[in-house]
């Protein structure tokens, strides 16, 4: 995501001028986030740990730019440590968080949880949306092109389902590992 570094830039541009303490905590991040795509998402499979941390990154510059504007929470449920998944799965949900949420609206609230009961992932996202996120007109094609990559990668062994309910929009992904 281009955009996404060239703001992490800009931002960071800034920091510096101000001589702010954040400036070498967003290039270490940034960095992780590089080294990420870069290296580890050229393979097959990753450890959802280590995408998870990839998106924590993520999230923290994020926060960054929308400083007090955001409240995330992050649920983290089952035995983790040794699930393997196709790299960089799960971002593209987690960027229309940011991308289609109320924009310069106080307390706008994320939700994102990783669940692994078994051989079952599942994952679920909720996030304030803006009024325009809501017209159809404006949807995109990230979601089409995640659902066409989980059809290629799992067959019927995933369940995918969006919708908006009060004012939020929800993701909920199984998937049989």
């Amino acid at each position: 995501q281009p955009h996404f570094f060239f703001n992490t830039l800009n931002n960071l541009y800034a920091l510096t001028l101000e001589q702010s303490k954040q400036a070498p905590d967003v290039v270490l991040k940034l960095s992780k986030i590089m080294e990420y795509v870069l290296y580890d998402a050229k393979e097959p499979k990753t450890q959802l740990i280590s995408e998870i941390k990839y998106i924590q990154n993520y999230i923290d510059l994020e926060k960054l730019r929308f400083q007090d504007n955001v409240n995330i929470q992050m649920d983290l449920k089952g035995d983790l440590d040794d699930c393997e998944i196709p790299p960089l799965l799960f971002l593209p949900f987690i960027e229309n968080c940011f991308k289609h949420g109320p924009k310069g609206e106080d307390n706008s609230n994320v939700i994102i949880s990783f669940e692994l009961e078994g051989n079952v992932l599942k994952f679920f996202t909720k996030n304030n949306i803006s009024a325009s996120a809501t017209d159809e007109k404006n949807h995109g094609i990230g979601n089409k092109n995640v659902l066409r990559r989980l059809e290629l990668l799992f067959d019927d062994k995933f369940t995918y389902l969006s919708k908006i309910e009060n004012k939020s929009y929800i993701i909920e992904l199984t998937i049989q590992l």
